[in-house]
């Protein structure tokens, strides 16, 4: 299992997924020892295919960092935080996690679009 480090340590994931919201965006940070690159993505697409077929899911997408950095970030959209919950805390989708590579340290956050007039929408 990845080593967790909250993007917040006064609001970790744990007390995230507790909220009831609407439409949620997770957005994760993935750092890890170069040599686990191939492992990493492996699992990855293993937790983000189970993921896929959860109710409520909407999109996601993995980026890597430029250069020999291996530190990777997806994001994830999904129709509520009940349903982001849901995912997170099924059974299946915690035994997947637990074969992320030991050097494997991920900081999940979740988020709600915000409206600046002008710019952008909520």
């Amino acid at each position: 299992m990845p080593q967790m480090r909250p993007l917040d340590p006064a609001f970790p994931i744990d007390r995230q997924i507790a909220l009831e919201t609407g439409t949620v965006v997770l957005v994760n940070v993935f750092t890890l020892a170069p040599e686990d690159e191939q492992s990493f993505l492996k699992t990855w697409q293993d937790d983000a295919a189970f993921m896929k077929r959860q109710p409520g899911f909407i999109s996601t997408q993995l980026h890597r960092a430029l250069g020999d950095s291996p530190t990777y970030l997806n994001y994830a959209v999904w129709e509520s935080n009940a349903h982001f919950r849901a995912a997170f805390t099924h059974p299946e989708f915690r035994a997947k996690i637990a074969v992320y590579p030991a050097s494997a340290v991920a900081s999940p956050h979740l988020f709600q679009k915000v409206a600046v007039p002008g710019i952008c929408v909520a």
